[in-house]
């Protein structure tokens, strides 16, 4: 995923068009939640506007196994990640690179789409995933001495044990 910009200037009149797989699983150390991640399909165009500006109109599609954050089980998390992602091929006043954050200044002679790549799906990771099978026996226990998980259902239905001398109470005689 890395271009010259020479190699840019000499397919700004035919296009580029980008359709790559790429292996990201030294995401698995950056962050210790993802537990594996397949490799990730980029596609997408590259616009050369001038010989000063790249955007690249990327589409990143893959999957990955994260924890329950009830059970700890794997879910499998699938994405898709539509980003633009603006390059400076050269110095130029016309951009203040301070104030506008979309625009990313080349590092020397070579644009790598990679590290962007990558920060875009560890943004997609969500704070919280469920699986769909509470009742899971390869998750965390799901009750023990004293406790016990219970649903809605089960909390509408069931006495509070220290109030339980109370229904005694309005029974009739």
């Amino acid at each position: 995923m890395k271009w010259t910009i020479n190699q840019l200037n000499q397919l700004a009149r035919k296009g580029l068009m980008i359709d790559e797989t790429v292996d990201v699983k030294d995401l698995m150390e950056l962050d210790k939640s993802i537990r594996n991640i397949s490799p990730v399909q980029v596609t997408g165009r590259a616009d050369l506007s001038s010989s000063t500006k790249a955007s690249f109109h990327i589409t990143i599609t893959g999957s990955m196994i994260l924890p329950c954050s009830r059970t700890l089980v794997d879910v499998k998390f699938p994405f898709e990640i539509k980003t633009t992602e603006n390059f400076l091929l050269r110095e130029t006043s016309d951009y203040d690179l301070e104030s506008d954050v979309d625009i990313h200044q080349a590092r020397g002679e070579v644009i790598d789409l990679l590290p962007l790549i990558k920060e875009n799906i560890l943004l997609e990771i969500p704070m919280q995933i469920f699986c769909d099978d509470s009742n899971s026996e390869d998750g965390a226990p799901q009750s023990g001495q004293d406790w016990e998980v219970i649903t809605e259902d089960d909390k509408k239905n069931k006495i509070d044990p220290r109030l339980a001398g109370l229904a005694k109470f309005f029974e009739d005689e």
